[in-house]
């Protein structure tokens, strides 16, 4: 059974960096594209990130060049390194994958950006 586990969220000042995690089970880990999305209160889920199999990236225009996707198949984990942060970025960051049946999705985690 697909798992994927977010961390890395927190409160931030604007201006700020986090770096999330996204720790994936029970699948081949390198066989699959790997996004992180987000939520802002009221608004609907965005795609903010993603990286294929070959390491190939893409990100959403409001994010380019502040954010960056990597992942570690090693270790089974992508991350997304956010820099120059701005309270706009406040939302859930959810880390999302998918197999040709279903997509796989975990619980989030929160970040604020505020003063």
């Amino acid at each position: 059974q697909v798992q994927l586990v977010e961390s890395g969220g927190g409160l931030v000042q604007p201006g700020g960096s986090l770096r999330l995690s996204c720790a994936a089970s029970g699948m081949i880990f390198s066989n699959y594209a790997m996004y992180w999305y987000r939520q802002a209160p009221e608004k609907q889920r965005e795609l903010v990130a993603a990286i294929i199999t070959g390491g190939i990236t893409n990100y959403a225009d409001s994010v380019k060049g502040r954010f960056t996707i990597s992942r570690d198949n090693a270790k089974n984990t992508v991350y997304l390194q956010m820099n120059s942060l701005k309270p706009e970025d406040t939302a859930v960051y959810f880390c999302h994958t998918k197999s040709a049946r279903m997509g796989y999705w975990g619980k989030g985690t929160l970040v604020t950006v505020s003063s």
